[in-house]
């Protein structure tokens, strides 16, 4: 997922070039907007964080682009792309490093797991709208 501030600030070409050109493949993606209760949903994982509030609010201030990407390893192959959760902290030349604002505002949300990635993908995209 492409998160509010990086669609905000138009990166989104470059995030999914930089997607592509590591190798995955897009199986799906569209540009949304998640409303408080869809947003409370999709973190519900977090929500007895004492964060999960700004998180909430932080994930439904504005469009997100969802996307499935599909590659041997994606899981382990995303996350290395994306960097540290933290940018400055993040490898040179991760996703992060190069677009996220700040720990809070990384710019791209990548499942840590393959049954993460199922559930993920189920709550953005019905069957036939994977191509």
């Amino acid at each position: 997922m492409i998160k509010p501030e990086a669609v905000a600030a138009g990166h989104t070409g470059a995030i999914l070039a930089k997607m592509q050109a590591a190798g995955f493949r897009l199986v799906a993606m569209k540009k949304t907007k998640l409303d408080a209760d869809r947003a409370g949903a999709f973190y519900a994982v977090h929500s007895e964080r004492p964060f999960y509030g700004e998180l909430v609010e932080y994930m439904s201030s504005g469009p997100i682009i969802a996307a499935i990407l599909e590659k041997d390893n994606a899981v382990l192959d995303f996350r290395a792309l994306i960097g540290a959760t933290d940018p400055s902290e993040a490898a040179e030349g991760t996703i992060r490093k190069e677009f996220a604002e700040s720990k809070a505002k990384n710019a791209v949300h990548g499942s840590d797991s393959d049954e993460n990635a199922e559930i993920e993908s189920n709550f953005f995209f019905s069957g036939n709208e994977r191509f």
